[in-house]
């Protein structure tokens, strides 16, 4: 593993997206350094950080020791944890048929579980009308899936042959399961992988990254913030 000298940026809020880098980095034992994206306040939308996430969305990273020695700024979830393994030969296997395994539930999580829990937070948590097609397709959802991860998990402890990053990817979206209409109760394999990971050290902690911050910003009561955050601004 290399080493790093110069902490790597994180650019983060404490969200399940957000926790899948901050519980990577934490795994890793790397040097990094804070730096808060107040989405609730606009920070996203300012010119420094579009420059590194053009999709004003975080999280984001600079890596001032990137390829060849030259800084690098990754945006997207998913394409920063492969990067961040890929540097660090952690947590994504070398082998062929492994890595797949994890990209597998990698991009899952990604284009499933994230989104489709996403909507049933804001359809169950913040839109401003109770719209019950909205709750019931998305909580449904998010139950379909649940259920697909619960079966996955039967006889093996983690989502590929190894704890690897699309564990990380998944279990932030786990943590408020509640909010989403769940109850791990239903789905044993799921409840037991989800205490495993929760036993990390490293995910704790993780999860505990900008906690104090969060808890200031009340979303549910916040409208302000919410205007911000589902707002459409323009080009």
């Amino acid at each position: 593993m290399p080493d790093q000298t110069q902490p790597i940026e994180l650019h983060y809020w404490p969200t399940p997206n957000g926790w899948k880098v901050s519980i990577l980095l934490e795994e890793l034992g790397v040097p990094y350094e804070l730096k808060l994206v107040n989405i609730g306040a606009g920070d996203q939308f300012k010119p420094e950080f579009l420059a590194i996430a053009p999709n004003n969305r975080m999280p984001a990273i600079v890596d001032p020791e990137g390829p060849g020695g030259a800084p690098i700024s990754v945006f997207e979830s998913g394409a920063i944890l492969q990067y961040l393994a890929r540097k660090f030969a952690r947590f994504y296997p070398s082998d062929e048929r492994a890595r797949v395994a994890v990209d597998e539930w990698l991009f899952w999580q990604v284009g499933g579980l994230g989104p489709m829990a996403g909507q049933a937070h804001h359809f169950r948590q913040y839109a401003p009308e109770k719209i019950s097609y909205g709750i019931d397709r998305y909580t449904n959802e998010v139950n379909r899936l649940y259920g697909v991860m619960n079966k996955r998990l039967e006889g093996r402890e983690f989502l590929a042959d190894e704890y690897s990053i699309a564990d990380m990817a998944c279990v932030g979206w786990i943590v408020p399961h509640a909010n989403q209409g769940q109850d791990l109760e239903d789905f044993p394999n799921l409840k037991r992988w989800f205490g495993t990971l929760n036993a990390r050290p490293a995910v704790q902690k993780g999860l505990a990254v900008g906690k104090e911050e969060r808890e200031r910003l009340n979303l549910a009561q916040d409208k302000n913030a919410q205007s911000v955050l589902f707002g459409q601004r323009a080009r």
